[in-house]
């Protein structure tokens, strides 16, 4: 699977072209049967409005950030997620939302869970957080880092600590920090906070609006299952989404296990107001087209 730090440095200079691109509500088989030159582009206004949608550029290697940016306005995305200051300037250009904020995190491994790295992490997210208030947006992501042996109460603890050190300042700039929850199943051996319930309890113990779970659908169901009744409990603690077919992290249509039309209308029936994003990397040769077509899924 492609890695999604290796993948972010490469999309601003990516050359794939989009050509005219369209879709018949629903209607691409993941085998490439039409393409996105084939199909008839979504009008923003066409979609139901009950799912606010963004897209994870680095899943579309070898399509540049404005090419994404200019497909992405033609079918109703509103939102990139996992960018930093050098690329909002383009999503501004477009007059689209960075919904879910990158650029503080060291990496996926070394967090909040290891008083170590505490002092590399308050400093580069106290300088963050300003930067994302001033840019106008809201969600920054974070991690808890990998265990090394630690259990999970001391996990909690030096999370609570470095994060507290940091929530007052998010809180004055209106900014809310992002764990996100990944299996540690497949894809991040001992990530810690690979289970709903662990990403909870840290909410709980933080007692912060400012602090927040982001819920990768694809993760969780390797990790968990049973995502409908984990969203309907845990909701309150989630200020972001993200997607991708069970196994591989490839398209989200009949080719995988998970049925997302429900998915997304549990998401909505909890009255959840922000994004979800499209965070699986395509099979299909022509990737935009199955990006449209995740979107007719979802928009439900």
């Amino acid at each position: 699977m492609q890695n999604r730090r290796t993948a972010l440095k490469n999309i601003v200079t990516g050359t794939a072209a989009i050509g005219a691109a369209s879709i018949l509500p629903g209607l691409v088989s993941s085998a490439g049967a039409a393409t996105s030159k084939q199909m008839k582009t979504n009008d923003a206004t066409a979609l139901k409005g009950n799912i606010r949608h963004s897209v994870c550029a680095w899943c579309y290697s070898g399509i540049s950030l404005d090419e994404l940016c200019q497909f992405a306005k033609k079918i109703g995305i509103t939102g990139i997620d996992l960018m930093g200051p050098k690329q909002w300037p383009t999503l501004k250009k477009y007059g689209l939302d960075s919904p879910m904020c990158n650029g503080a995190e060291i990496n996926l491994t070394d967090g909040f869970n290891d008083k170590k790295y505490h002092e590399q992490l308050i400093k580069n997210y106290t300088e963050m957080i300003p930067k994302v208030a001033a840019a106008g947006y809201k969600n920054l992501i974070c991690f808890s880092g990998s265990k090394r042996g630690m259990d999970d109460e001391t996990g909690w603890q030096n999370c609570v600590d470095g994060l507290s050190k940091l929530l007052p300042l998010a809180e004055k700039h209106g900014v809310v920090l992002v764990m996100e929850l990944l299996n540690s199943k497949v894809n991040h051996k001992d990530y810690q906070c690979d289970r709903t319930s662990w990403g909870a309890e840290l909410c709980k113990r933080l007692g912060s609006e400012h602090f927040k779970l982001l819920y990768d659908i694809y993760h969780m169901q390797i990790d968990e299952g049973d995502v409908i009744h984990t969203i309907n409990t845990h909701h309150q603690f989630i200020a972001h989404y993200h997607t991708g077919g069970v196994p591989g992290r490839n398209e989200i249509d009949d080719t995988q296990e998970l049925y997302y039309p429900a998915i997304m209308r549990a998401i909505a029936a909890t009255g959840f107001k922000g994004y979800v994003a499209q965070e699986f990397v395509p099979k299909n040769p022509d990737k935009l087209a199955s990006l449209q077509k995740a979107i007719q899924i979802c928009d439900i």
